[in-house]
């Protein structure tokens, strides 16, 4: 990997996105055969518990999810469910006020 660790700060936007990108690629493949509901089958497992906050972070880099419609379909049925909804960083006590409820 010869991909700088820390890229500059004009270059984070394209890096993130690009970086995220490349492993959405990846995990769409599988997701296509090991998917049900969730990431592996009907049940949440711990790389649903990994996709939700990955699909934030792509949203935040402007990765569009339409291109990965798995990944899309899962995230919406992971968000459905209260606990993932409760876990949301903007829920938690120590959210700075103006990122709350976002």
């Amino acid at each position: 990997n010869t991909s700088p660790v820390v890229p500059p700060p004009e270059k984070k936007l394209k890096w993130g996105h690009d970086h995220i990108r490349k492993g959405f690629v990846a995990l769409e493949a599988l997701l296509v055969k090991c998917s049900g509901k969730y990431c592996v089958g009907d049940t949440v497992t711990m790389a649903d518990l990994c996709l939700v906050p990955q699909v934030y972070n792509a949203t935040r880099f402007k990765v569009d999810l339409e291109e990965f419609p798995t990944i899309k379909r899962i995230n919406a049925a992971l968000e459905e469910l209260p606990e993932f909804r409760e876990a949301h960083f903007s829920c938690q006590p120590d959210t700075p006020d103006e990122l709350r409820g976002k």
